[in-house]
């Protein structure tokens, strides 16, 4: 173990993605995680695509069974993972999912198909931040590390639909979701695979059926964030709507990509440098951006500025998450880091989900920039307690290296 001015003095220096990439094993996690994520942007549109044959009603039943389906299936099988290991739990979930694509393509099995697959879909994201705390010697370089895992996430949903819409037009839809459950089923066995994985072990819990949600400052902070998931979740329609206003089809596409770029970007930019104060006041600060970043996209008059008015908001995006889980990381209560970052992801999909469902009326656009209002002001409305329950100054902790 370092002497303390000498593990301080460490702390203080700013962290590269380099000595990131350098730790043993985080490479291998890196890449075999991200393949196992791509169903995340792959699902949606193949089982939509594959649901095409029974109108749009059963389109719509599939789209809403499986994103239902993964938020409630993570925190469940986040504490199974955190009661059992990580071995098991993903193997058998990333089977089961598998089966479920293999279901929908079975006229009579759709839904239960789209419902099993979106459940069983293993919380990759989840057991990953659990191994990045384990190896990584101190909090700079977890807090880099998750910074780097956030904007590589967002080539998932650019890679992701690109994919599918390449293998369909190749091939068929059914090919196109046969290959999404393929992948998945590839990275998450890589995964398995690996050594940290593998020496993962869960920690003594106590018996409490709320688990993270116990926590009031928890219970805040995820509410926070299904707030922040709902532009997420409405950005999609509203470019569609965008696109008939301006007289500009490829701006469905477009704005989406252009909200990807700049998360990719930001989330580059926040990990690349050390930023003064604690997490909780990055958090904040980044919700009041995600919040005004929209506006200048309700303004816009041509395609072009719709476009680069995308990618304000999208630069808040993955710093936005990479706080949030790096906050959840050092919160969640002993034994429970696994269920209590799924719960996160499930915040997430839920706001995204209600962003979809709600943009529809005339008034819709608005929620782009109300949804991250709403997740600021419930954090900085919240009781001193809570931000005290959920604290964090990333410069000051080192722990020996693995």
């Amino acid at each position: 173990m370092q002497p303390a001015s000498a593990s301080l003095n460490a702390a203080q220096r700013p962290v590269t993605y380099g000595a990131v990439l350098r730790v043993p094993h985080v490479r291998r996690l890196l890449s075999s995680t991200l393949i196992g994520r791509l169903p995340s942007g792959m699902a949606p549109l193949a089982v939509v695509l594959v649901g095409l044959d029974g109108g749009y009603r059963t389109v719509g039943a599939l789209a809403a069974c499986y994103l239902l389906a993964n938020a409630a299936g993570g925190p469940v099988l986040g504490r199974l993972v955190d009661r059992w290991g990580q071995t098991g739990v993903l193997t058998v979930s990333v089977l089961i999912a598998t089966a479920g694509f293999a279901l929908i393509l079975v006229k009579d099995g759709q839904v239960l198909g789209a419902a099993i697959a979106g459940f069983a879909r293993p919380p990759l994201d989840a057991t990953q931040r659990s191994l990045f705390r384990s190896l990584m010697p101190d909090r700079e370089h977890e807090r880099v590390a998750l910074a780097l895992d956030a904007s590589a996430q967002e080539l998932v949903y650019i890679v992701g639909p690109l994919t599918v819409g390449v293998v369909a037009w190749v091939a068929s839809a059914q090919v196109a979701l046969v290959a999404t459950g393929v992948i998945g089923l590839a990275g998450t066995l890589l995964v398995v695979a690996s050594p940290p994985s593998r020496a993962w072990r869960p920690t003594r819990r106590a018996a409490d059926w709320l688990g993270p949600l116990r926590s009031t400052g928890l219970r805040r902070l995820y509410a926070a964030m299904a707030c922040a998931g709902v532009p997420m979740g409405a950005i999609t329609p509203v470019a569609v709507r965008m696109s008939d206003r301006l007289q500009a089809p490829g701006l469905a596409g477009l704005l989406p990509a252009a909200l990807s770029v700049g998360a990719v970007v930001g989330g580059i930019v926040y990990g690349a440098r050390m930023w003064p104060g604690p997490v909780y006041g990055h958090l904040m600060v980044l919700c009041a951006v995600w919040a005004a970043g929209w506006l200048p996209l309700l303004a816009a008059a041509s395609p072009l500025t719709a476009v680069a008015a995308c990618l304000v908001p999208g630069a808040a995006m993955a710093p936005l998450l990479s706080a949030a889980y790096l906050l959840i990381a050092h919160s969640a209560p002993q034994g429970m880091a696994t269920e209590a970052a799924a719960l996160l992801v499930a915040a997430l999909d839920i706001g995204c989900a209600a962003g979809t469902a709600a943009v529809a009326g005339p008034l819709g656009p608005l929620l782009l920039p109300v949804g991250g209002a709403a997740a600021f002001l419930l954090l900085v409305a919240g009781p001193t307690r809570d931000r005290l329950s959920l604290p964090l100054a990333v410069t000051t902790e080192t722990r020996e290296a693995p």
